[in-house]
């Protein structure tokens, strides 16, 4: 007599996990899993994640603990992933061209729509990004919503350009290598040039004759980037404790702003 109840209640609960996976974005991990990470080469790892050809998205948040001395914070890292040619994916080239004159860009806005939806508010924002989107964590570190209703605390950004300088919060550390020549592809190269080249940490991996493997693989490396720690800082000594369980992916379509 109590079997079929029982199995509508499951079936219904069943439905309905599905449907708040579908609504809030995708999470990557369904088992509790905490991983502690200390180098910008790890951080960069999870930026990579982001390149899954539209299947979960380009956008990632993931809670966590912000360890940097004698001091701890609850933080949320929002990772973005840059250029990829994915149907009806805002990460194209058009974004690119847009962003590099800081103009805005699909892209930028469901970053923010997303924060702003699934971040407590008053909560501590670490922003990471990857070439193009390194340069949408610069804009959403200087978006006016987002500095009232959060704390950035870092925006770390691998092979990506100066934006949005004097407006950003918080404190703002680019990685590149000397032979990527990305870091140095937008509009401040020429309105501040001494902040777009002197605001760069530079590192030589030695990918003289290849420019695009610098561009992509230099980040990893823990014999190069390994003294910069999670928050880009050379020998910071911040350490970053995620819960990957909360790890969601979100979805980038091209919308009419």
């Amino acid at each position: 007599m109590t079997k079929k109840p029982v199995s509508f209640l499951t079936k219904f609960l069943a439905i309905v996990m599905i449907v708040s996976m579908l609504l809030g974005g995708v999470v990557a991990y369904a088992a509790s899993s905490t991983r502690t990470y200390t180098t910008a080469p790890e951080i960069y790892q999870l930026v990579r994640d982001g390149y899954n050809k539209g299947e979960q998205g380009p956008i990632s948040i993931t809670k966590g603990t912000l360890k940097s001395g004698f001091s701890s914070k609850t933080v949320y890292l929002v990772t973005l992933s840059g250029t990829e040619l994915v149907f009806n994916q805002s990460t194209e080239v058009i974004t690119d061209l847009l962003s590099g004159f800081n103009l805005q860009s699909p892209y930028y806005f469901n970053v923010v729509n997303v924060i702003n939806a699934n971040v407590p508010r008053g909560a501590n924002l670490i922003l990471a990004g990857h070439s193009l989107g390194g340069m949408i964590a610069q804009q959403v570190a200087a978006n006016s919503s987002i500095k009232t209703r959060y704390n950035v605390l870092n925006t770390v950004c691998f092979g990506s350009p100066l934006l949005a300088a004097g407006f950003r919060e918080g404190t703002v550390r680019r990685l590149g290598d000397v032979s990527d020549p990305v870091p140095y592809l937008s509009g401040n190269l020429f309105v501040t040039p001494l902040r777009a080249v002197l605001g760069l940490n530079r590192e030589d991996g030695h990918y003289y004759l290849t420019p695009i493997t610098a561009h992509n693989a230099s980040y990893s490396r823990a014999d190069l980037w390994g003294k910069y720690d999670v928050t880009g800082t050379k020998y910071g000594g911040a350490k970053l404790t995620l819960d990957l369980s909360t790890r969601t992916f979100f979805q980038c379509p091209i919308i009419d702003w």
